[in-house]
């Protein structure tokens, strides 16, 4: 990623976008009002989503010890596991489990680890042929798009966008669209109903994720509300699942929590249609064949940040996308990354590092208005996370990166920010320096800019006006001459 362009490069294009930026703004509203309705039915929120972080750091502290109990959990329900270090030996590994069955073709259950290791275009370079059967992400697919939204990744298209795509290239990936069909929502989902179902019937090996696995039992659990993973978890011979190690949990009874959280944060509703949970494999039953793939890819070495560890709570909701209102103008694209929004601002650069101009502008893809804490179903405090990835991005210096040390090179943007911090460091180390500096900016109030020049974040806004007078010497002439404290 280190020729894509920086997120104010790629947003300044995309706000420019009327038809996004409408589609942008229906959709991220009507999921947010849905949402606050369905979260003010319990009485209990702020606790359930306390319990819900709480489970998160404690899993994070002793995260060894519960990813061990879950490859022996696995194993002993006839799965077997694979650690995969970073993205390149993850698709290595899938690749080699595909290649085994003899197959040339999987279906996939929507997943975002697999998106973030860029699987299907490994599987691709192999010969082989990777179809997703989420409804979203067909059309994604069928578009040659990209996901723009964790939860609805084809948020920024709307449905005569869906049908045109749907009757120019349905066909060359399989069962063709009706020639005359329309834009009616349950056109559309039947044309794709009748496409996938060929893809079901025929498949021998699925690809999925999971969003969580239970450590104590090795189960994994995926929850839906289209009915297509439930296909793809129980019809193919072979189940192949992509999981982050931060979606362990240690017990059934802590993942009661998290499947009360996540259907009202996600899609508003009190239970997902479809909670599919399996363990390892069962005579007669599903898979004949199952393989876990634990993927770190930078999980580690974000788990060692005190500060930002907190981004590994995530389970995927989307809420924070749908109140940010930087995702709102600038859309998913702009972030450049399997994950958008200010979840991706934060989790991104720790994945993958700050070495690249456009993961070390994610930091700054936000106002912190604070938005997307308040509704953070684990109550990941994302401003803070920001402003401490900025800290790191300003001042440079070296971290691990999948086991290497990688040097993180001081932003250029950042030189002029970082002298003046330093400056204003001294001047409140030192009280006489500070206090005639004060009357020095009153004095010459009338010569100050209205912004900064060369700087973005002033562009839109006016620099505060400085005062007539210091507060200091304004106190001593109306308190008879006395000191302020």
């Amino acid at each position: 990623m280190s020729d894509a362009a920086s997120f104010p490069q790629a947003a300044r294009i995309s706000v420019r976008n009327a038809q996004l930026r409408g589609n942008l703004r229906h959709a991220t509203r009507t999921i947010r009002s849905k949402r606050a309705r369905a979260v003010a039915e319990l009485a209990d929120w702020d606790r359930l989503r306390a319990a819900g972080a709480a489970i998160k750091d404690r899993t994070l502290r002793h995260l060894d010890q519960y990813l061990e109990q879950l490859e022996a959990a696995v194993t002993a329900a006839g799965g077997t596991v694979h650690w995969a270090v970073d993205a390149d030996e993850a698709n290595r590994i899938v690749t080699r489990l595909v290649k085994a069955t003899g197959e040339k073709e999987v279906v996939k259950v929507k997943s975002m680890a697999t998106q973030e290791i860029g699987l299907n275009e490994a599987l691709a370079a192999a010969g082989i042929r990777a179809y997703e059967t989420d409804l979203a992400e067909l059309i994604v697919q069928l578009g040659a798009d990209r996901p723009s939204h964790i939860l609805v990744p084809a948020i920024h298209r709307n449905r005569t966008e869906i049908r045109d795509i749907f009757r120019r290239q349905m066909g060359a990936w399989g069962r063709p669209a009706p020639e005359d069909l329309s834009d009616s929502p349950a056109e559309l989902a039947e044309a794709a109903r009748l496409h996938l179902r060929e893809k079901f019937l025929r498949a021998k090996v699925a690809i999925s994720g999971a969003n969580f696995m239970v450590a104590e039992t090795g189960t994994l659990v995926v929850v839906e509300s289209e009915g297509n993973g439930r296909m793809c978890l129980t019809l193919p011979q072979t189940l192949i699942s992509v999981v982050g190690i931060e979606k362990t949990v240690p017990t059934w009874r802590d993942l009661e929590v998290f499947l009360q959280l996540l259907p009202r944060s996600s899609t508003a509703e009190r239970m997902n249609p479809y909670t599919s949970t399996w363990t390892g494999t069962t005579d007669g039953d599903g898979p004949s064949e199952f393989h876990l793939v634990l993927l770190d890819n930078g999980r580690t070495d974000t788990l060692a940040d005190q500060v930002g560890r907190q981004a590994l709570r995530c389970i995927r909701c989307s809420a924070c996308l749908n109140v940010c209102p930087v995702y709102e103008r600038a859309g998913g694209h702009a972030y450049g990354s399997a994950y958008p929004g200010p979840i991706g601002a934060i989790l991104t650069p720790q994945l993958r590092g700050t070495a690249s101009a456009l993961d070390a502008s994610l930091p700054y893809a936000s106002s912190l208005c604070g938005a997307c804490y308040e509704v953070c179903p684990v109550a990941i405090d994302i401003p803070e996370v920001l402003v401490h990835l900025r800290e790191r991005v300003a001042e440079g210096g070296s971290v691990t990166r999948n086991g290497a040390r990688v040097t993180i090179r001081p932003a250029k943007g950042h030189a002029a920010e970082r002298v003046a911090m330093r400056a204003a460091r001294w001047a409140f180390e030192h009280p006489r320096a500070l206090r005639a500096g004060e009357r020095l900016a009153a004095r010459t109030r009338r010569a100050h800019p209205a912004r900064l020049p060369g700087e973005p974040w002033s562009a839109s806004r006016d620099l505060p006006v400085v005062p007539p007078e210091p507060f200091r010497d304004w106190w001593q002439r109306t308190h008879g001459g006395k000191e302020a404290k």
